[in-house]
C-alpha cells in the first residue's frame, strides 16, 4: 500500500489536510501508522482529537516510530490520548506490512 484508500471527497479542508499529512510524513512506517489510521478513523474524530492528531504530527518521524514500537518512553509533551487511539487502532487490526 503506497497510500490512502480512502477519498477525500466529502472531507472537510481540515481533514482533508490531515489526511495528506499523514500519508505524506517522509518515513514509510509512520506514513502507514497514520494514514492507516486516518483512513478509518479521521471522519468521526472530534476537533479535539484532530488538534491532538495535528499535534502529535508536529514530532519527528523517528520519535513518533520509536514510541510506537516503544524502543523509547513517549515524550510527555506528545502522550495524549489521540496516541493511545491510534496504538490501539493498529494492535486491533493486526501489525503494519509495506
Amino acid at each position: 500500500m503506497s497510500g490512502t484508500t480512502i477519498s477525500s471527497e466529502g472531507l472537510d479542508p481540515r481533514r482533508r489536510k490531515i489526511l495528506l499529512r499523514c500519508w505524506r510524513r517522509g518515513m514509510r512506517e509512520v506514513d502507514l501508522l497514520l494514514g492507516r489510521f486516518a483512513d478509518a478513523r479521521l471522519a468521526e474524530l472530534s476537533e479535539e482529537e484532530l488538534d491532538e492528531l495535528e499535534h502529535l504530527m508536529e514530532a519527528q518521524d523517528a520519535d513518533i516510530f520509536s514510541w510506537f514500537a516503544g524502543s523509547k518512553p513517549i515524550d510527555p509533551n506528545f502522550d495524549r490520548p489521540i496516541f493511545h487511539k491510534i496504538k490501539a487502532f493498529h494492535t486491533h487490526n493486526g501489525p503494519i506490512h509495506g
